[in-house]
């Protein structure tokens, strides 16, 4: 039996339609991972906690490792105030990035901070803890015969809100690969079918030339 010859040029063109969109979705799928970027996961001291004395070191924690190139990691600790309590450059080390302090700076104190991603992309947040101080010893009221000292409650402080650490992420610099990829394998793809219906073409003129000329022939004889 002879097989068809459309037949002939279609199976090849679709296999090949089907390779391409293979390759494609593989590619497309193994770019996405790429596309995640690292987060905070944890702080010493944590974000909204109370700690008695600001401590010696600052350090954050990552899902992943950060790019540790020059400039790449920024960290600026801060007083109420405004003054600054960042003492030198931080140093990363693989996920964890670690802030020399530096000063006996008490109440809020706010953290910002700015790393590049192992993805490539720059990622920035920020949080706050509180330092409240060594304790400090109450006077003792002093007792006279003609009047008993009075001891007037001090007002509690109102506990403050916990800030909630926000994180950004700076997408301007998306990679357009996955989009140049899939704009490849369309074009592919048209030009396959595009070939397709030109071989159509032509064997359907072929066959009208062929019955054609079988009919001149029979009516010549």
């Amino acid at each position: 039996m002879i097989a068809h010859p459309t037949r002939r040029v279609l199976r090849p063109v679709v296999l090949a339609l089907l390779a391409l969109l293979l390759a494609g979705s593989a590619v497309l799928l193994s770019a996405r991972p790429a596309a995640a970027h690292d987060s905070l996961i944890s702080s010493d001291p944590a974000n909204g906690t109370t700690v008695e004395v600001l401590p010696a070191a600052l350090t954050l924690s990552f899902s992943a490792a950060l790019l540790s190139d020059e400039g790449s990691t920024v960290v600026q600790v801060t007083d109420a105030a405004g003054t600054e309590l960042s003492s030198g450059s931080p140093e990363t080390n693989q996920n964890v990035v670690t802030q020399p302090l530096d000063g006996t700076a008490t109440g809020n104190i706010t953290v910002l901070w700015r790393v590049v991603s192992s993805d490539g992309h720059p990622v920035s947040g920020e949080l706050s803890f509180t330092v409240a101080g060594p304790a400090t010893a109450e006077p003792t009221p002093t007792v006279t015969a003609s009047a008993s000292a009075s001891v007037v409650p001090s007002e509690e402080a109102s506990p403050s809100e916990t800030p909630l650490v926000t994180t950004t992420v700076e997408d301007d610099a998306a990679s357009p690969l996955p989009w140049i990829i899939g704009a490849v394998i369309v074009l592919l793809v048209l030009a396959a079918v595009i070939t397709l219906l030109a071989a159509r073409a032509r064997q359907g003129k072929d066959a009208a030339a062929t019955r054609s000329a079988g009919r001149d022939d029979s009516i010549e004889r």
